[in-house]
């Protein structure tokens, strides 16, 4: 992770469609970023792999789920990383394997300068570290009943308390 004097660093949550897991990691991010002072020195925005569901709001369940634990529902449009878009990032975090492929094969087709370190969301998430390839994914909830939502809940929560412990030692230097 490399930071600018002149502007914040910037992350980019990835999951499939953009409704679910990764528009969760980024208000629970952008929550424990304010909770810890750091929210003018880091940008957090998400998106999908998929174009799918493209314009549409974070799923009625993970609404649900999120607003029960206090964080707030933010104006929400799903929507694909774009060309060239990982370019503008200085991290971005896949909640699968699948989806830090579907990036890798993006940054290769962009042939830009630079690009986002792409890492997975779970690599922080202090509970995960004796986990490997397809076991640090994030539970995807979207097929499953309201109860898959809080797993994946918990599973975002833990991967920002470390990305917080990570971002904050990175910036304080």
């Amino acid at each position: 992770m490399s930071s600018s004097p002149d502007r914040p660093f910037r992350i980019l949550v990835v999951c499939t469609g953009n409704i679910c897991r990764s528009p969760m990691g980024q208000v629970v991010l952008v929550e424990r970023l304010k909770a810890a002072g750091l929210d003018d020195a880091v940008e957090v925005a998400s998106a999908g792999i998929s174009d799918e569901e493209r314009g549409n709001p974070i799923d009625d369940r993970a609404q649900r789920v999120l607003a029960e634990h206090g964080y707030p529902i933010p104006d929400h449009a799903a929507h694909q990383v774009a060309p060239h878009e990982l370019a503008e990032y200085d991290l971005a975090l896949a909640m699968t394997q699948q989806h830090a492929r579907a990036l890798r094969r993006r940054a290769e087709i962009d042939q830009d300068e630079r690009s986002a370190e792409i890492r997975l969301w779970r690599e922080a998430d202090a509970e995960a570290q004796s986990l490997s390839g397809e076991e640090l994914d994030v539970p995807d909830p979207w097929y499953g009943t309201q109860a898959g939502f809080y797993d994946t809940l918990a599973a975002v929560e833990r991967g920002a308390d470390g990305l917080l412990e990570e971002l904050s030692a990175r910036l304080s230097r």
